[in-house]
């Protein structure tokens, strides 16, 4: 056993292989209770066509009422049955039940949007009764729980998270910007539709956002728009260009309105094809086009923040100033001082950047005030654009965080008034913002999304700092707009303990944090609560902040207590970047 050194986490093997496929197997002539119990479990995880083979394991009442679409349980472990019971050796049982038991940790709905929940017991019972057969009398089962029962190793090797992409709302006269909206499809062809997964995500995205974020975005198909009847195959040909024919719902379209909606198509399955996709074409029912869109021209409506632009970084050094790094050396060039009073006169705990790198937020050491100020142009030394009558420190204000949109938001965590406030440019009188979901909880720190329609909260309670997602709601216009953070959903429910947290793209996170008797880790969630297989990073002990960029080739950075700032650059080990340095951010 080492006797000095890191604590790292080690990582088994993946717990599904992609490449394994199952093919369901029907039950034999005169097959026992439990084969035909333990062939439906494991037939429901196949890729059976429209799974005629999995309903051979029902009565025909039972097949033609049983939904696997309708949504999906995820255990921990594939489920377990209760045992056989004795009295089905003797002829004249005619029926029996097994239970159904396992851990459930999540579920899908109709809509392919994953739900993380904190493990809770699973319980159902399946009913099996002697049917008529071609043999005889046969077992099958007669009542069984709509849906699909996978263990969580199943549902990694059967299921890819994509993201489908809608238009911001309420953003008159401003440029319109996509917001992801993650939801989990089939990797292969689904087999209720049997689609591919490039077609099941134009089809998904067709019906529409999900729940959740659909009250903040708007699609620009028609209501009701689908796909040609009989289309279950989209390909790029071999010009990369994808034609994706539509129904007559979309017909009389603008070309404006027609260019928005080949953009939420582009950005919805470019991640899907082997090869980029340069080009999508849109086409009525004959054949004809609607009309074209090259993917340089979509990045006209990327999210805010996801230009071909590099972000710098921006720490604060040993004496309190703001320096930067210049994005164009990915983490490695050397440190400068910003301009104005941040890098020079006014000192800084924690900062934020605007995404436009003109404008920083800076709270002071103390944590009693934030100023705003230049970093690009000499000025005079601001006044407190915000002030927190906290009496310590940690009761006081949070780093600041900076939204798409251009507005800075920070959070009072002062017990006697707790708040969250936005100030609309960055300057101006701060605006409160509610946040009915809190309960007794308080917020310790933020970072809103590129898209400005999400904001990630650490929330503090009984001891514990968790991760939610919120989404950001906006009631009015101009100064009399109201805006209200609502619908807070855990984000990383196996973690009982977050200590800090960054966007990482365009529907993840990274996260600092540790599970239930475990040790710090850093490791990547999905907005939904999912977890990637392949999350968690190399190990790194001391974390107090991390910061990652709207684009993902850009290096993962964090400050550390013993090492100071460190980077993590795709395909290498985390490395020493700034050794006195502190509060390390991407704009943003």
């Amino acid at each position: 056993m080492p006797t000095t050194g890191d604590v790292r986490p080690v990582d088994g093997p993946p717990l599904g292989d992609s490449q394994v496929q199952v093919y369901a197997v029907a039950p034999r002539a005169n097959a026992t209770p439990n084969e035909i119990v333990d062939g439906f479990l494991e037939s429901m995880t196949s890729d059976d066509p429209k799974f005629e083979t999995t309903r051979q394991y029902l009565t025909q009442r039972a097949r033609r009422a049983w939904r696997p679409s309708a949504f999906t349980t995820v255990l921990a472990e594939a489920p377990n049955r209760s045992d056989r019971p004795l009295s089905d050796r003797d002829p004249g049982v005619t029926e029996l039940a097994y239970t159904l038991t396992g851990e459930k940790v999540a579920t899908v709905d109709g809509q392919s949007a994953y739900q993380p929940l904190a493990p809770t017991d699973y319980s159902e019972t399946l009913h099996l009764v002697r049917e008529d057969g071609p043999d005889g009398k046969e077992w099958r089962i007669d009542m069984v729980p709509d849906g699909l029962l996978l263990g969580q190793s199943d549902f990694r090797r059967l299921y890819r998270s994509v993201d489908k992409y809608y238009f911001a709302a309420g953003r008159t006269g401003e440029r319109p910007t996509l917001v992801a909206d993650p939801v989990y499809l089939r990797s292969r062809t689904d087999p209720a539709t049997r689609m591919d997964t490039v077609t099941q995500a134009v089809r998904r995205l067709l019906a529409g956002p999900t729940d959740w974020l659909r009250p903040v975005v708007r699609s620009g198909f028609p209501p009701g728009t689908a796909l040609k009847e009989g289309v279950t195959s989209l390909a790029a040909d071999d010009n990369n260009v994808l034609s994706v024919p539509l129904d007559k719902k979309a017909d009389d379209v603008g070309q404006g309105t027609c260019r928005m909606m080949a953009a939420q198509i582009l950005y919805t399955v470019r991640d899907l094809t082997s090869a980029r996709i340069e080009e999508v074409h849109l086409q009525r029912p004959d054949g004809s086009k609607l009309c074209v869109l090259g993917a340089d021209e979509a990045e006209d409506f990327a999210p805010d923040g996801l230009s071909s632009g590099q972000d710098s970084q921006y720490f604060v050094n040993a004496k309190g100033h703001v320096e930067r790094i210049p994005g164009s050396t990915r983490g490695s060039g050397t440190p400068e001082p910003v301009s104005g009073p941040l890098g020079t006169v006014l000192g800084a705990g924690e900062i934020g950047v605007a995404r436009d790198e003109q404008w920083a937020a800076a709270v002071s050491p103390d944590k009693a005030s934030l100023y705003v100020s230049s970093i690009v142009s000499d000025s005079e030394v601001p006044a407190a654009l915000v002030s927190s009558k906290g009496k310590k420190s940690e009761d006081r204000l949070s780093a600041p965080s900076w939204d798409g949109r251009g507005d800075l938001w920070v959070a009072d965590r002062d017990p006697g008034r707790p708040r969250l406030l936005r100030a609309v440019g960055g300057a101006g009188k701060p605006q409160e913002v509610a946040v009915p979901g809190l309960g007794d909880g308080r917020i310790e720190a933020l970072r809103t999304s590129a898209d400005g329609v999400r904001i990630a909260l650490l929330v503090g309670q009984d001891g514990h700092k968790t991760l939610r997602i919120g989404r950001i709601e906006r009631h009015g216009e101009g100064e009399e707009q109201q805006l209200s953070v609502v619908d807070l959903r855990q984000a990383a429910p196996q973690l009982t303990d977050v200590t800090a947290m960054s966007w990482s793209g365009r529907s993840r996170l990274v996260v600092v944090g540790r599970e239930q008797g475990g040790v710090q880790q850093v490791r990547y969630v999905q907005t939904d609560g999912s977890t990637p297989a392949s999350g968690v990073l190399p190990g790194l002990n001391q974390v107090s902040s991390i910061a990652a960029a709207d684009d993902e080739q850009l290096p993962l950075m964090a400050a550390t207590l013993s090492d100071g700032i460190v980077k993590l650059s795709p395909g290498d080990n985390w490395q020493t970047v700034v050794k006195d340095g502190t509060a390390l951010v991407y704009p943003g």
